[in-house]
């Protein structure tokens, strides 16, 4: 959309920080876990007022992608902000325990709507010689917000846990004003170039479409991997651990930022994300091949990660390359934030499972399955593409 070309670089930041503050709806919690525990009195308990906001995004996320052009992507991002501005401030008081759980559904549903909506917008803000840039930025917003909130939560944490809330809530509503300033009134759709039918056929459409649904068939083999690497990894690697722990999120999230964006000049988004998979895959055998030798296992678990990196930002960059019109996009970015979230909840369990079962073998064994999996997903998507 031309018009928010006037002023593109602003309003594509303040839609990163608001995604900033959409991944900070997960992390406060778990930043704050054990004093939510001791508050609350059981770690289940706890364990599941963190994963109720990607719950709500693992059933909904699709469905997310189908309603928000109806409503009007500004009007969803403004509400979805104010939301949590509001949401937080009421959990700082730390309610009784089936309102805090309540107020994190309602959560899940703010989050999953700025998850949404926020790329899109910047898709169609970013000038397209610094698309590749714009949506990269965009994908690192949950890894750079957790990196945040650990820097700052110790401080947060001696100030009670109604200290970080609260935080988190100006912040939202900062962010409020800040996008209701930038962000151009956006014009309506018009009823033809709206996605028709009823949500179960829109849903059947939209993982049958090769251009809908690989952006997120392929991530969320990434997010499976990702995340189950990053909580498992490190303390399987002895005296590297806390150099991994650090290491592994930033090398990542530096990769994505600098390389994967000067590829995205000069290749397609899903090759680099093919070749991101295929260098990770690599990597993972050559960390199983030489687990015994602590120098070459870490330098692979790095290089597994930078890889990784690659194919975080180049997911989120294929949205626009391979959907050209708006609805399009938004239903594709509901889709990756459905599959994302099947991701994140269930590769750490699973590799979990593995690891109790194989040691090191089943570290391997998972990284390279996904791998792979993420290659010939990408792969048969291309084909189908092809095929039409």
């Amino acid at each position: 959309m031309t018009s928010l070309h006037a002023r593109p670089f602003p309003i594509i930041f303040a839609l990163w920080a608001a995604g900033l503050g959409a991944a900070a709806q997960f992390g406060k919690v778990s930043i704050l876990y054990d004093l939510l525990v001791a508050h609350y009195g059981g770690i289940g308990r706890v364990a599941f007022m963190v994963s109720v906001v990607g719950l709500v995004g693992l059933v909904f996320g699709t469905t997310a992608g189908i309603i928000v052009e109806r409503l009007g992507l500004r009007r969803v991002l403004l509400v979805a902000l104010a939301a949590g501005a509001v949401i937080s401030a009421a959990q700082a008081a730390l309610p009784p325990y089936p309102l805090m759980m309540a107020s994190r559904i309602v959560e899940g549903l703010s989050h999953l709507a700025i998850v949404v909506v926020g790329p899109v917008l910047i898709a169609q803000t970013a000038p397209p010689r610094h698309q590749g840039f714009a949506m990269t930025l965009w994908s690192t917003f949950f890894g750079l917000s957790y990196a945040l909130l650990a820097l700052v939560g110790g401080w947060f944490s001696a100030h009670g846990a109604g200290a970080l809330f609260l935080a988190h809530s100006a912040y939202m509503a900062a962010m409020t004003v800040i996008i209701w300033a930038l962000l151009p009134p956006h014009p309506p759709v018009a009823a033809r170039d709206l996605p028709q039918g009823g949500v179960l056929a829109q849903h059947v459409e939209i993982y049958r479409s090769p251009q809908i649904a690989a952006p997120a068939t392929g991530f969320v083999f990434y997010t499976m991997l990702y995340v189950a690497l990053l909580t498992l990894l490190p303390p399987m690697l002895g005296k590297d651990r806390a150099v991994a722990a650090t290491v592994m999120p930033l090398l990542s999230i530096g990769v994505s930022l600098t390389f994967g964006v000067w590829l995205l000049k000069h290749l397609p988004a899903v090759r680099i994300v093919e070749g991101g998979f295929a260098v990770a895959l690599g990597a993972a055998i050559v960390m199983g091949l030489f687990w015994g030798m602590p120098p070459v296992r870490l330098a692979a678990a790095l290089t597994l990660t930078a890889a990784l990196g690659m194919v975080q930002g180049a997911s989120f960059a294929s949205i626009p390359q391979l959907n050209p019109v708006e609805a399009d996009r938004a239903r594709a970015s509901g889709a990756v934030a459905q599959l994302g979230n099947l991701g994140t909840t269930s590769g750490t369990p699973i590799l979990a499972a593995l690891v109790a079962s194989f040691g090191s073998a089943g570290v391997v064994w998972f990284a390279v399955s996904l791998c792979a999996g993420g290659i010939l997903m990408h792969a048969w998507q291309a084909y189908r593409r092809q095929r039409l």
